[in-house]
């Protein structure tokens, strides 16, 4: 299976570049039902427009951008440079005080923390929301979430760009055709290292906070703790208070399909295997690299199925039926069935194929059933404008989160067997992971 050579932002900036939505007919001509026009553009204000937010403004770009909010003036001066018109903030709460009736909707792309109190005071404004994987920063986080976005009739969409591609139809397609039988087991990961232990030590200098930093905004609902270039940009995701490790940065694009095509729902256990790394003593970083086990159970007309999750430094392991010359998925899945094996890998690099080719040239694939999508951004534009779900919304994309936050969970808690309770939201047979679902923000944050 071939390495994709694009990275997740050149993705998001080659699939917006082909966005585009002609302007007819003008907002005050919108009748009063308070539908937007589908041939209106759509007011959109982007909170955290460096990096990813970067990309995810480009892919929005053909919409009106009228207002930018970022607390690293660093991070965000190209954004700040391709819309100078539009109003710039450090703190997305006065943006909205500022700017509320001229905002449709809301492109949100913090770190991990900031997700959620992000995304909900634009759920409470009335606003729609596009936002950047994982969902929140706990499994309180994800339910508060996709309670608020149904109750207020938000169009929502998690950030996870490959739900709309066409790899991500055909696996469904070929599991729910039987291709591979009856899957039972599930080997799922990412080769990225997120892990702040190398840096552990280096935490207590002490370092100047840029002028171009708002530390204070960025920290958000996290606890309080002295600025350090350790944390950013970009090595957040490494940090427990920022982030949430490998797992959580991918689990929403390497699960995704797995999610969709068996129904997964949530797990009944979930159980971390984790060397070289002491929770008690190390457990402001992820480490390098872990397994975790989750077992779900029969639901509907499947069997119970064992998903493995394997990061960083820990690989994914080599199928028994895959042909010695070809190399094994790093980033991505092997799902085995009780007639066959499939592999596929993250963002359809690789493309979805059952192993071995053998296998895959005797099968006879289906007529295609899902309907086809142009693009993620535009399938939540579309959604707003037509009045339906986008394909990955809060209903869809907090359960899936679901699974890596309690995965990052299971990492505080290496080898013990966790029991969850999904409907009462708790974990039945260790307390002290408890307070991990809902985790308290710091003084001054609410959700």
């Amino acid at each position: 299976m071939q390495k994709s050579t694009l990275t997740r932002r050149e993705l998001v900036k080659t699939a917006g570049a082909a966005v585009a939505v002609a302007t007819i007919v003008p907002r005050h001509a919108v009748a009063q039902s308070g539908k937007t026009s589908p041939n209106e553009k759509l007011n959109i204000a982007g909170i955290g427009v460096g990096g990813m937010g970067a990309g995810d403004l480009n892919a929005v770009s053909g919409e009106n951008i009228v207002a930018l909010c970022d607390v690293d003036a660093r991070r965000a001066a190209n954004s700040f440079r391709r819309w100078p018109d539009a109003p710039k903030f450090q703190d997305f709460r006065k943006m909205f005080d500022a700017m509320e009736k001229k905002i449709d909707a809301v492109v949100v792309a913090t770190p991990d923390h900031f997700h959620a109190v992000a995304a909900m005071a634009a759920i409470q404004r009335g606003k729609h929301v596009y936002c950047e994987k994982p969902l929140a920063h706990s499994v309180y986080e994800c339910r508060a979430l996709m309670k608020a976005a149904k109750e207020r009739n938000i169009v929502t969409q998690l950030g996870n760009q490959g739900h709309s591609f066409e790899t991500i139809r055909i696996f469904c397609e070929w599991i729910w055709d039987g291709a591979i039988g009856k899957v039972h087991t599930i080997h799922a990961g990412c080769a990225a290292v997120n892990s702040g232990l190398d840096a552990l030590p280096r935490l207590k200098e002490k370092h100047a906070v840029p002028a171009e930093l708002h530390w204070d905004m960025w920290l958000g609902p996290a606890q309080p703790r002295p600025y350090h270039p350790a944390y950013l940009p970009g090595a957040w995701r490494g940090w427990v208070p920022f982030g949430n490790g490998t797992v959580g940065d991918w689990t929403c694009h390497v699960v995704d399909p797995v999610f969709w095509a068996l129904d997964l729902g949530a797990p009944a256990t979930i159980t971390a295997q984790v060397k070289d790394y002491d929770p008690k003593t190390q457990g402001d970083a992820f480490p390098k690299g872990e397994i975790i086990t989750y077992e779900f159970p029969a639901k509907g007309a499947r069997g119970p199925i064992t998903m493995h999750w394997y990061s960083g430094t820990e690989r994914i392991p080599r199928p028994a039926d895959l042909e010695p010359n070809r190399k094994p998925v790093e980033t991505g899945a092997v799902v085995l069935g009780d007639k066959g094996t499939i592999m596929y890998g993250s963002h359809g690099a690789g493309g979805v194929r059952i192993i071995p080719e053998a296998k895959m040239k005797e099968y006879k694939r289906p007529e295609p059933k899902i309907p086809r999508v142009r693009e993620h951004h535009h399938d939540w534009l579309e959604a707003i404008r037509h009045g339906r779900k986008a394909g990955s919304d809060f209903s869809y994309g907090a359960p899936l989160t679901e699974i890596a936050m309690l995965g990052v969970i299971a990492i505080k808690f290496p080898g013990v067997k966790l029991q969850w309770d999904a409907a009462a939201m708790r974990f039945t047979n260790c307390p002290e992971a408890n307070p991990f679902v809902n985790p308290p923000y710091r003084s001054g944050w609410t959700l």
